[in-house]
C-alpha cells in the first residue's frame, strides 16, 4: 500500500482526493467532498474516468 496526496477530476468536473494506491489489488482509494466514506476504483477504470 502506498499513501498518496493527489487531486483528480471526475467526468463531471468534480475533484476527488486520491489518498492511497494498493498495488496488490490494483485499486485507487479516494475521497469525495461531502461523502464520509472512502471510495475505490480499479486502476484501469480510474485512468479511464479521471483526469
Amino acid at each position: 500500500m502506498q499513501e498518496l496526496n493527489r487531486w483528480f477530476r471526475d467526468g463531471r468536473g468534480l475533484y476527488v482526493h486520491v489518498i492511497r494506491w494498493e498495488p496488490e489489488t490494483e485499486r485507487v482509494i479516494y475521497l469525495r467532498k461531502g461523502y464520509p466514506h472512502e471510495c475505490f476504483s480499479p486502476l484501469w477504470k480510474f485512468r479511464r474516468d479521471f483526469v
